[in-house]
């Protein structure tokens, strides 16, 4: 798989290079990305991190209304306890921060022990892990799922109530209610291969898909034949709406994202079949995304994310925000 770089261990710094100097309203320093007005005073600070390879996700998720600051790390690979350390304070005001970040083993460690140290030196922290993928686990065992396109519906939403004053309880319990009312699943077409390795993530036929597929290539549930956009489009709706959802809702947002090689065309196929089966079970869309928002390199395919609404999550999904890749 050819690719635009110069050398393999510097796709990530100069990736962030270049981020930084297009957006002029980003900070770099080390593998930590802020906004450059945090920290902000008196505001609960919120920060994420996780492996370079998703873009938008992590860093292009820094700014008002969202993030404060983002730790990076290698392609695939989560970031540094230092990066951690920094990230949190880069975003604390002096309200506390909220770690908020998808369900991985490395990054769960390293931002534990990141909050520990940073919490001798007199900064609150809580968390709230990103678990919105059903291909990942059963339901009976969600706090194992991992965390992929959905966790941007909780940046959005913890974003707004942090920047509407809220105290750092308040913003981690609305952070984690997003969370539990979003669902995710994704299906994979093709692999992407990761910056200087000898082969791609993983194999799959050229007239094959997996259905479930992780975003760094974890096994789905099936794989099969190349199927029609509306009967993928017709199982993946399936599978997230009998999900079980403590508040269900008539009002959902959905999000119909690339995982990198799959064109807007190809993302707007599917999602006006969405639209229609939702449509069909009694369900108003608000506030809907079709685009690039969690990619995994080139792996071409796409996810399908519905976020669940309440009065507050409504209102708070509404509210401000900007960033290099999403504005409301």
């Amino acid at each position: 798989m050819k690719k635009l770089m110069n050398a393999a261990d510097a796709f990530v710094d100069e990736m962030l290079d270049g981020l930084v100097a297009a957006h002029p309203t980003l900070v770099r320093e080390a593998r930590v990305v802020r906004a450059a007005h945090a920290p902000k005073p008196g505001k609960v600070g919120i920060v994420s991190g996780g492996g370079s390879g998703h873009l938008p996700l992590f860093t292009g998720y820094v700014g008002p209304g969202l993030l404060d600051a983002c730790a990076i790390g290698d392609v695939f690979a989560g970031p540094s306890v230092d990066s951690c350390i920094q990230a949190i304070k880069a975003g604390d005001g002096g309200r506390g921060v909220l770690r908020l970040y998808g369900n991985y083993g490395g990054d769960r460690m390293n931002f534990d022990l990141a909050g520990e140290m940073v919490e001798m030196n007199g900064i609150r922290t809580t968390t709230v892990l990103g678990t919105d993928d059903i291909a990942s686990a059963t339901p009976d065992e969600a706090a194992k799922r991992r965390g992929v396109a959905g966790i941007i519906y909780a940046y959005k939403i913890a974003g707004a109530k942090a920047d509407a004053g809220a105290d750092l309880t308040e913003v981690t319990a609305t952070a984690q209610a997003a969370v539990d009312a979003c669902r995710t699943i994704g299906v994979a077409l093709s692999p992407c291969q990761i910056p200087g390795a000898a082969k791609p993530t993983f194999e799959i036929g050229a007239d094959e898909i997996e259905m479930g597929m992780g975003i760094h290539g974890e096994p789905g549930i099936w794989r099969d034949k190349l199927r029609s956009a509306d009967d993928v489009a017709d199982e993946m709706v399936r599978r997230l709406l009998a999900d079980p959802i403590t508040d269900k809702s008539e009002r959902v947002s959905v999000l119909v994202n690339s995982l990198g090689a799959t064109p807007l065309e190809e993302l707007f196929i599917v999602y006006r079949r969405v639209a229609a089966l939702l449509r069909k079970d009694g369900r108003t869309i608000v506030r809907p995304l079709v685009g690039h928002y969690v990619t995994s390199m080139e792996m071409a395919g796409l996810s399908i994310s519905i976020i669940h609404l309440d009065a507050e999550r409504e209102r708070l999904l509404a509210a401000p925000c900007a960033c290099p890749f999403w504005r409301v």
